[in-house]
């Protein structure tokens, strides 16, 4: 079966000509359609230390931006405010190479970087129409415990339900595919026990419906920064990178025959790479749970990953 489906996926995907994040954004015009009349899109990818899927993210967010009328940006975990970043892409104030120095760790990368400046960029050309940063998911009223870890994803939709509760924005979610995939519930590995619970996306899906859409940015092996192997041939990602394509976006809502549609629709397993990874422990690093089409509206797939760069600062004087 698998390679029936590959083949439809070659015949399907829509391919990426570049990573650049300055270079015309025309082979990602297909998302226009698969957003629509979405309120928040998620952009989650399956490791944060590739370059090639931080590039990605940055395109597609330009996209939606730029073409599509998105105004806000929600960092997953992090609180822009709280790092002064808001305040520079609104003014120019500060220096966001030393603000991401106290960022989570794994926003600490140039790629982030790139992002924080075109921000900024596309704010002096659109002083009427700014870009901003989408506020922090708010902690629990009066110290209330959170429900275990299902409370800990909850409270991460927190502020995005209510910055667009307050302000109407069209919001980009980006963060990592654990959280903004659609599970109710679904599977963490390596972690023993592997922890199942529900996690944001499933929270999103429920409060916008049809209005979250969920990307998901996938690899198939390279370096992230260690060299990860490719897939076990059971994984999603080892039938995703046997299309002969460097890079694409591939819909899942596409038209396909019964076994292309059996396929995306059965429970999967697609890689989850965190900031540790044992290659000779390589199937445990997975998400499951849930089929593609649960979690996913689209998928945008690169081949072989190199490692995002991480962010250097000034040598202190001390």
């Amino acid at each position: 079966m698998s390679e029936t489906v590959t083949e439809w996926i070659g015949q399907h995907a829509h391919r990426l000509t570049t990573l650049d994040s300055e270079a015309p954004l025309t082979d990602l015009l297909p998302v226009a359609d698969i957003v629509r009349d979405a309120h928040v899109v998620a952009v989650g990818a399956s490791t944060r230390q590739a370059h090639e899927l931080s590039a990605l993210s940055h395109r597609l967010l330009r996209l939606l931006v730029e073409d599509l009328g998105f105004r806000s940006l929600a960092l997953e975990g992090d609180d822009a405010s709280r790092l002064g970043l808001d305040e520079y892409i609104r003014t120019g104030t500060g220096d966001p190479r030393m603000m991401l120095s106290e960022a989570r760790s794994f926003w600490q990368t140039e790629e982030t970087l790139d992002v924080i400046r075109w921000m900024r960029s596309f704010n002096r050309l659109h002083p009427d129409d700014p870009v901003r940063f989408a506020g922090a998911a708010r902690s629990p009223q009066g110290g209330t415990p959170l429900d275990g870890l299902a409370g800990i994803e909850r409270s991460l939709t927190e502020g995005a339900i209510q910055w667009h509760e307050d302000t109407a924005d069209r919001i980009v979610y980006w963060g990592g595919i654990a959280h903004t995939v659609n599970g109710n519930p679904r599977t963490v590995s390596p972690s023993s026990p592997p922890m199942t619970h529900r996690n944001a996306g499933s929270y999103l899906r429920e409060h916008f419906g049809a209005g979250y859409v969920s990307f998901g940015l996938t690899f198939h092996h390279g370096m992230a920064p260690y060299q990860v192997l490719p897939p076990p041939p059971e994984f999603a990602d080892a039938v995703l990178g046997g299309a002969g394509l460097d890079a694409y976006l591939l819909d899942l809502r596409a038209d396909g025959p019964p076994h292309v549609r059996t396929w995306l629709d059965t429970p999967a397993k697609t890689r989850l790479i965190g900031p540790d990874y044992d290659p000779t422990d390589n199937a445990a690093y997975h998400l499951s749970g849930g089929s593609l089409t649960d979690w996913f509206d689209a998928i945008l797939h690169t081949h072989e990953v190199t490692p995002a760069r991480a962010l250097s600062y000034p040598k202190s004087d001390q």
